[in-house]
């Protein structure tokens, strides 16, 4: 019997959401295709297998299969980010986070992280997050002429706080990250260095961003977004800390890993590790700016002016639109990206005076600097005609015959 059979409704929104996918350009930056060979992964029968511990440490039998499994993800993972210890157990960057948290702090202990409304993550530190509610946060931004990290000012605040703990890395944040001018600040007052890659991982790995992993004291990220993987994450440590991190992820927050993702994981970092990785890691940067380019051609504002990685933060404020309202227009043609606040907004997070648009997903789809050019008009079209329906129609049409030509499954 087949899906199809069995659960009619089920398969059909599976049939639906393929198709969606297919049809549409994928612009949310924490978003990418996995290959047909991570997706068999993730659809083994490994899920039916419990193995709480670590390799040739269970506490269930049965596991040497899955012990293989875990060894070469974790062996690909050294290797593609040079470190020296790694988890690849985590179900999800939060719970990541959340592990080296319990791994380094005390509850209500110091720590500093960038500000969500700046581009940081909830995990850095928000009030709605476990890291808000349970230490005591010190947020940190950008400049408000640049836009840019002021890494003068978050010393002055290092120096007079003394955080324990120093998370580098943002959801929302354009521009290169200078981790080894972070991670000298943590040494000035004896902190942990603390990397949060999920956005970026995909870029380090290949050398088109600074790696924090070699000298950083613990790095987390989510095997999706650039690095083109499973949803799931995993950390990266020095040797001295990978104790104490593995003992915090299982038996303190976790029980049985995922064993079908972390096969998955272990399929995406092989291919992670193959020359034509870094071909696509470099694309997507060339299609995030071609992009930038477009738009700014058509007067949009470009949060910091451009950007250096995977994606960007468009102020919408000049052409009289909110983020919310964008992005629900865009949606109708087929063009998906997140409502964002940009930094200093005056706007309620809810509805923000920005959108992020990101270019993993369509890179891995084959598009190019022309069809970048072609999305920013599409972009600015729709922005410029909001309440035109016939303009949304005309182009969700174009969008489909675009799409037609960039087959992904």
């Amino acid at each position: 019997m087949s899906l199809k059979e069995t659960d009619s409704k089920v398969f059909e929104a599976i049939q639906n959401e393929t198709k969606r996918q297919m049809e549409g350009l994928e612009l949310i930056a924490s978003e990418n295709y996995v290959s047909k060979e991570v997706l068999e992964a993730m659809g083994s029968v490994l899920t039916n297998k419990y193995s709480e511990g670590y390799p040739h440490k269970r506490y269930y039998s049965g596991n040497e299969f899955v012990d293989v499994i875990e060894e070469l993800a974790i062996t690909r993972a050294k290797k593609l980010f040079n470190a020296e210890h790694v988890n690849v157990q985590p179900y999800s960057g939060s719970p990541a986070n959340q592990a080296v948290f319990m791994a380094f702090l005390e509850l209500k202990d110091k720590f500093m992280g960038m500000s969500l409304a700046m581009g940081g993550h909830l995990t850095h530190g928000h009030k709605v997050s476990f890291s808000g509610k349970n230490y005591s946060p010190i947020g940190y931004g950008v400049n408000k002429e640049t836009e840019l990290i002021d890494y003068d000012e978050i010393r002055k605040i290092a120096l007079k706080e003394k955080p324990k703990m120093i998370i580098s890395g943002a959801s929302a944040y354009p521009r290169t990250i200078d981790f080894k001018k972070l991670k000298e600040i943590a040494e000035e007052i004896n902190a942990i260095s603390f990397a949060d890659i999920a956005h970026i991982a995909g870029l380090c790995c290949t050398g088109l961003h600074e790696n924090p992993v070699p000298f950083f004291d613990v790095v987390t990220t989510t095997t999706h977004k650039t690095l083109r993987g499973p949803r799931g994450a995993m950390i990266l440590c020095k040797e001295e800390h990978a104790e104490k991190i593995d003992k915090a992820v299982f038996p303190a927050l976790q029980g049985g890993p995922h064993n079908h993702i972390n096969a998955a994981k272990a399929v995406a970092f092989k291919e992670a590790l193959k020359p034509e990785f870094k071909k696509y890691a470099k694309q997507i940067i060339i299609n995030a700016q071609t992009l930038a380019e477009t738009l700014q051609d058509f007067g949009f504002r470009i949060v910091s002016g451009g950007t250096d990685n995977h994606l960007l933060l468009v102020d919408l404020t000049s052409k009289k639109v909110s983020g919310k309202e964008a992005e629900n227009i865009l949606d109708q043609a087929g063009i998906y990206c997140n409502k964002n606040m940009i930094p200093f907004d005056s706007a309620s997070p809810f509805n923000p005076s920005g959108i992020r648009l990101g270019t993993p997903a369509l890179t891995t789809r084959g598009f190019k600097e022309e069809e970048m050019k072609q999305v920013g008009e599409w972009i600015n079209k729709i922005i410029e005609n909001k309440s035109d329906e016939n303009t949304i129609k005309k182009v969700r049409e174009e969008v489909k015959e675009l799409c037609k030509n960039f087959v992904i499954y």
